[in-house]
């Protein structure tokens, strides 16, 4: 059980909190800015996912579309402060939880948004936390530990997906370049064409899926690594095919030291403000005098 509760320094938790709660904000006002969409849907064309049903939430309404919008935005913004982060961290993942009963109850349900879910639900019970703060809790690293298992658990569950319902022939298919024909980009027809490239590519997806666990028994440096290659997966997705996994991306930061990031913009904010001045955490490297005309230069007295 202490693989799952591996402490980690509060600034990571604090740091990652943060960074959650605003993609939240932008998530409503950026990213899916077409779920207020579905408030002036007839609700007749509400199919509420099984949890939907199994509790049950209300059908969509205008008023209840907006409202849910409004506090949610301002409940994010409020919560990626960190104070108060049990009663406006449970708060966020409630409304977060209804947004997105809201919006995958029409038809189209994206998988992109598990981990992020899980981060929210983990995030009120990893304690108060601050930025720059080095001090070890078992509980922050709790939290995102539960989120890194879900982030893997969207790879391997993706691989056992394409073998339930498409079997071993996914690989040797043409999903890729249905894709493409679909939502294709320039550089996509440009991949396209190199006989074998998108066979390759499949048995690449399948293969990276189906390891993906691997990571967690990799040294932090590795580990550091095997999370680059993840980025440049989706990276390579979205510049093909246009596909994003945004909500993913953000939860796939909390295999990262993000404290460490934090440290390098406070200390450059440092420089900004007071030229010269050292940073919290460096130390000023004192030179000899150079002689007159330097501030730290004395005069022998004479006699």
């Amino acid at each position: 059980m202490w693989w799952l509760t591996e402490a980690v320094p509060r600034g990571r938790v604090a740091a990652f909190r943060t960074l959650v709660y605003l993609y939240v904000a932008a998530d409503l006002v950026i990213f899916t800015p077409w779920v207020r969409t579905h408030a002036a849907v007839p609700p007749e064309l509400y199919q509420p996912l099984f949890v939907g049903r199994l509790l049950p939430l209300p059908t969509p309404t205008p008023l209840l579309v907006h409202t849910v919008f409004w506090v949610l935005l301002v409940t994010a913004l409020l919560a990626a402060t960190g104070r108060a982060h049990r009663l406006l961290g449970w708060a966020v993942f409630i409304l977060y939880f209804e947004w997105m009963i809201i919006a995958m109850s029409y038809g189209k349900v994206d998988h992109d948004r598990f981990a992020f879910l899980v981060a929210l639900a983990a995030l009120p019970t990893a304690g108060a936390a601050r930025h720059a703060d080095r001090t070890p809790t078992e509980r922050g690293g709790w939290a995102l530990r539960v989120t890194q298992i879900a982030v893997v658990a969207t790879y391997f569950l993706a691989f056992w997906a394409k073998v339930r319902f498409g079997g071993l022939g996914w690989a040797t298919g043409s999903v890729l370049a249905r894709a493409i024909l679909r939502r294709g980009t320039d550089l996509a027809d440009l991949i396209a064409v190199v006989p074998g490239l998108l066979i390759a590519a499949q048995l690449g997806i399948m293969a990276f899926e189906l390891l993906s666990p691997v990571v967690f028994g990799l040294r932090e440096r590795w580990r550091h690594v095997a999370v680059g290659f993840f980025y440049i997966f989706h990276l390579v997705t979205i510049a093909t095919i246009t596909i994003s996994f945004a909500p993913h991306l953000v939860a796939l930061t909390s295999f990262l030291p993000l404290e460490r990031a934090v440290a390098r913009v406070q200390r450059a904010a440092t420089r900004l403000r007071s030229p010269g001045i050292p940073a919290a955490g460096e130390r000023e490297t004192l030179k000899e005098p150079t002689g007159v005309g330097d501030p730290r230069y004395e005069a022998p007295l004479s006699g």
